[in-house]
């Protein structure tokens, strides 16, 4: 039952095409009732969103790259600083992350995790665009609707919400028709109907919020009719798949007339796209498929695309030349590429997408001191850069400067305690050091924070044994091993109780 409520909360608000904004008083959006709020409290609905991101973290296609979640989140992040309020009572900490899936679409997860598919970054053509569909998202995750979702069900079966669901989302994957409507068998016409009626009013909430977001946040409020637009005649593909009463949104057709109706009066506003959003776009189309052959045709994509000879798609088109020459390891093509892509983007300030190939490819090239030297001179331009911080302390390592990667690494872990990165470079740095111990301390911490218990208890017992463990260690060792240990007992009952 757990298990079916859980795909079901992950994929309830985004079938089978989603873009969603964010709260605002001046809409007079219906208030919560007690019984709603009582279904699925603030706190409930983040623990629930971070079991289910351990779960997303592991799986191979959540793309977890440095420049580009850093991008997403600061684009995604000034969004929500227009309207504070979204964050809720709880004071949820957005955070927006990227998953390696060719359809357009984007969904929202309990307490403030909102997920895009890398197909829907590529289709969009301005950062407009790309506004409209994360101040959607965000409006789902301000008006609660997940929990308003199970405060309705007091009078639904969660396996019927759950089939519904799922019945959609195999209508729209590689199983076709006879496997959603296999799925279905299980849901009720009414409770069909009270979901999708349900799901309709949550959609237009939360493009009533995202035009707010988005008009307070400068954007072009257009841009979300013109990606609407691109997913009406994206969804046509699968028209046939998923029968008309399954859809749990309203019509495309339906909310673009009513958001065309709400922008009509408003001034038009063009607003210049920042160029790292091109960059990050190249980046990702290379990400999406990384394998030889994708690697073949994402070359061959941007060599195409320098024949348009806009200064902007020479720009993201050099981009992706050097950011593939450097996946296949030909670190001196792809210097000279990525040269060519800074020439096109004078006289524009420094990127940080552009930066930090840079660093990345001189770490490559083996010159580690230039790398130090590009990563310190940066990481004190762009201070709030993780990408860069990271990068820094690759550098170091690089150099062989490893004592001062080792007290670097400490003082970055103890003020950013849930970054897994941080954990793995310092275990380098221990290894690079002969500090077995340490080494497999520091590679524990990072498989815990990955949600891998098993894993992290099996580093544990490999530092215990190292001949370098001191008797500090010994004792950090036993008090993390008694934790972790709890933490895994509880885990399997919730399992058992799920099964």
């Amino acid at each position: 039952m757990v298990r079916l409520l859980m795909a079901a909360l992950l994929l309830a608000p985004t079938i089978p095409l989603t873009i969603a904004p964010v709260a605002s008083v001046a809409q007079n959006l219906p208030t919560l009732g007690d019984t709603e709020r009582e279904s699925l409290s603030p706190l409930m609905e983040r623990k629930l969103g971070e079991q289910i991101m351990h779960d997303i973290r592991r799986d191979r296609d959540y793309i977890d790259d440095g420049p580009v979640q850093e991008y997403l989140n600061n684009f995604g992040l000034n969004l929500v600083a227009v309207r504070p309020e979204v964050r809720g009572e709880a004071g949820y900490d957005f955070f927006f992350f990227m998953v390696r899936d060719p359809m357009l679409n984007a969904f929202a997860l309990p307490g403030g995790f909102i997920g895009v598919h890398s197909g829907l970054v590529l289709a969009s053509q301005s950062e407009s665009e790309l506004a409209g569909v994360l101040s959607h998202e965000i409006g789902h995750v301000a008006q609660r609707h997940i929990a308003r979702m199970l405060g309705q069900q007091k009078q639904n079966s969660m396996i019927q919400l759950a089939a519904i669901v799922l019945g959609a989302l195999a209508g729209v994957s590689k199983a076709g028709g006879d496997a959603a409507m296999a799925t279905m068998m299980g849901g009720t016409g009414l409770a069909i109907q009270r979901q999708l009626n349900f799901s309709r009013d949550a959609e237009r909430e939360a493009d009533r919020i995202g035009l707010q977001i988005m008009r307070d946040g400068g954007f072009d409020p257009s841009g979300m009719v013109t990606f609407f637009g691109r997913l009406q005649t994206a969804s046509r593909s699968f028209s046939d798949a998923v029968p008309p009463y399954l859809l749990t949104h309203p019509l495309t057709t339906e909310r673009i007339a009513d958001i065309e109706g709400r922008i009509r009066d408003q001034r038009y506003r063009q607003r210049v796209d920042n160029p790292d959003f091109h960059l990050a776009r190249a980046r990702i189309r290379v990400l999406q498929n990384d394998s030889v052959q994708g690697l073949r045709e994402a070359n061959e994509y941007f060599s195409n695309q320098l024949r348009q000879n806009t200064k902007q798609q020479v720009m993201s088109a050099k981009y992706g030349l050097a950011y593939v020459a450097y996946r296949q390891g030909n670190f001196d093509k792809a210097d000279i590429y990525l040269e060519e892509a800074r020439a096109a983007a004078q006289p524009m300030a420094p990127s940080m997408m552009i930066v930090s190939l840079d660093i990345d490819i001189k770490i490559g090239k083996k010159q580690a001191q230039a790398a130090l030297k590009e990563a310190d001179a940066m990481r004190k331009q762009f201070p709030l850069s993780r990408v860069l911080t990271r990068q820094y302390a690759s550098a170091l390592i690089a150099a062989r400067r490893y004592d001062e990667a080792v007290a670097f690494l400490r003082d970055q872990t103890q003020l950013y305690r849930q970054e897994v990165q941080l954990q793995d470079l310092l275990a380098q740095a221990y290894a690079a050091q002969g500090r077995q111990a340490l080494q497999h301390l520091a590679l524990a911490e990072s498989y815990a924070l990955s949600g891998s218990l098993p894993a992290a208890l099996e580093q544990l017992t490999i530092a215990r044994r190292a001949p370098d463990a001191t008797f500090y260690d010994q004792s950090l060792i036993d008090a993390r091993e008694r934790d972790w240990k709890e933490r895994w007992k509880e885990e399997m009952k919730e399992s058992k109780e799920r099964g």
